[in-house]
């Protein structure tokens, strides 16, 4: 293939996001490979979800939208079936979608920077089906996400511990730490998730989160809750911050299992620890906990370090997005950005972007 290429728009990512702008884009007969490409980091269909631990099963805590259209191909995500790993189903679905509809998804492409050419974007890409390549865009959807940039707070002494760091991102299965002494750190559904598959595996479990959880006493998630924290995350992008935690704003639903786990003791979280120490970690009150692992269950940051080039960050640490655009570079779109990270959103910033994409070519 050339080095070189031209599309009237680039579309980074086929996660939620980015196939649901797809989506659209084809419904407002746009084609796909001739009006727009898709680039996809993924080795497979799935977005974040194929990297995710075997373990982890679609519910309550861990729900998955339909895709627009997806009821054309006779599947959804709320029959699909639990027992099965999340990441499979979601493969195996998002795999038929992009067929279904010929989004034509180049994979794996991982996409190096975007930076200005003229009244244009040249996108710099890399890959091993065919190298380095520029493919040079009007427009751009950012559609990344977050997996590929995930947060791990500093604090004294981490670089000293001898025992095993590791993120969510790196978290593959219980086993790994039979026998352990092990501190979860984290707030939300999957520091949760790991206390609740480490319990009776590992040799000591202790808890530690930044915050006070907000126990939510229901399975699903409130609406009041939900719309508050959208709302916090779409005030929080126009302003250009750096965009909360969504579960700072929602809190943590109670299922049965988790209400067990709270009953039983081990749902409970101690106040963050001070310090690391090379054999464990120094609690506020100045009692110690050996440990062999820390696992960093921490959250993750938008991924949007290939935008560098344009400048688009504010002083405030964010970017200024409404609407799903840009309001520093009118350019580009980005999907699934603070109150579009939901599949929910996601499906309606799909439309809300493709109708702007479509009036600006």
């Amino acid at each position: 293939m050339a080095n070189e290429a031209t599309v009237p728009v680039v579309i980074v990512g086929a996660g939620q996001a980015g196939l649901s702008v797809a989506y659209y884009l084809r419904k407002f007969e746009l084609s796909p490979g001739r009006d727009f490409v898709i680039f996809d980091r993924g080795p497979d269909a799935g977005g974040a979800w194929q990297h995710r631990w075997r373990s982890l099963r679609l519910g309550a805590a861990h729900r998955v939208n339909d895709l627009p259209g997806m009821a054309e191909l006779g599947i959804s995500f709320d029959t699909a079936d639990r027992s099965l790993p999340a990441r499979e189903i979601v493969a195996d679905y998002y795999r038929r979608y992009e067929e279904h509809f010929g989004l034509k998804v180049v994979r794996p492409v991982t996409v190096r920077s975007v930076a200005n050419h003229r009244a244009d974007l040249v996108v710099s890409t890399t890959s091993p089906g065919y190298g380095d390549r520029d493919t040079t865009a009007r427009l751009l959807v950012n559609a990344t996400g977050t997996w590929g940039s995930p947060f791990v707070p500093h604090y004294p002494g981490a670089d000293r511990f001898a025992g095993r760091q590791l993120h969510t991102a790196g978290y593959v299965s219980a086993e790994e730490f039979a026998g352990q002494r092990v501190v979860v750190v984290g707030g939300g559904t999957s520091a949760i998730g790991f206390l609740l598959e480490l319990e009776g595996v590992g040799a000591e479990l202790s808890w530690a989160a930044r915050r006070p959880i907000d126990w939510i006493h229901t399975e699903l998630l409130e609406l009041e809750g939900a719309s508050a924290a959208v709302a916090a995350q779409d005030e929080a992008a126009r302003a250009g911050r750096a965009l909360p935690s969504i579960v700072s704003g929602t809190g943590v639903p109670v299922s049965r299992r988790i209400a067990a786990g709270i009953d039983r003791g081990l749902l409970v979280a101690r106040p963050m620890f001070a310090a690391i120490e090379p054999t464990g970690v120094r609690w506020p009150d100045g009692t110690f906990t050996e440990a062999d692992a820390i696992i960093w269950a921490s959250g993750f940051r938008p991924e949007l370090r290939h935008l560098s080039p344009l400048k688009l960050r504010e002083k405030a640490g964010g970017l200024s997005v409404g609407g799903g655009a840009s309001w520093t570079d009118p350019r580009i779109f980005l999907a699934g950005y603070g109150p579009q990270a939901s599949t929910v959103g996601a499906h309606r910033a799909g439309r809300t972007i493709a109708r702007q994409i479509v009036a600006l070519l």
